[in-house]
């Protein structure tokens, strides 16, 4: 089984824009790329779990998101990382038909990680979830994962919801570098 890392989207991977799909407003934090780069060759599986609620309020589609998900692989790719994975939740209370909840995924829910664990072989008691949000944080300890918390995106204002003992981290190229000096996998 695998060890994986499990990367919240906005505001962890990249600056936090309401309802981003389009690749002109996509802005990475810096660092980011840096931090998939290193997780990748210490041997993570890196996999991100995203809820994309635009789709279900009818903001963009699926397609544009996968269009912005394939962008963000390419410019990762051309820092020398990878994403092995891209989950995301298209479900919202608001949502109608197939997007209506409830549903299985959406963050705070550990569904993305569930499927991630069937798909890809993860082992989640000895993976990692990392969010800027609590839901995130809710998530990975859901699915038996190690929490971390970065500051970025709404994480200094979750930071004081977090249930005691979870790490937090500036951002996530802090985080990655504590986990690869730290928890390397085995």
């Amino acid at each position: 089984m695998r060890q994986a890392i499990f990367l919240d989207r906005d505001g962890t991977i990249n600056l936090e824009k309401d309802y981003l799909y389009s690749i002109e407003e996509f802005e990475f934090i810096p660092g980011a790329a840096e931090a998939v780069s290193l997780l990748n060759m210490a041997g993570f599986f890196v996999a991100v779990v995203s809820n994309q609620s635009g789709i279900a309020r009818g903001y963009y589609t699926e397609e544009d998101v996968e269009k912005l998900h394939r962008h963000i692989s390419a410019e990762i790719k051309k820092r020398g990382g990878r994403i092995d994975a891209w989950l995301y939740c298209p479900h919202h209370p608001s949502g109608r038909g197939s997007h209506a909840l409830p549903c299985r995924c959406r963050k705070p829910l550990p569904g993305m990680l569930h499927q991630a664990e069937k798909l890809f072989d993860i082992d989640l008691s000895s993976s990692i979830m990392i969010g800027d949000k609590l839901s995130d944080i809710e998530a990975g300890i859901a699915a038996g994962c190690l929490p971390i918390l970065v500051r970025t995106g709404y994480g200094i204002s979750e930071e004081e919801r977090l249930p005691e003992g979870v790490a937090v981290y500036d951002d996530i190229l802090e985080a990655a570098r504590s986990i690869v000096h730290n928890l390397v996998p085995v």
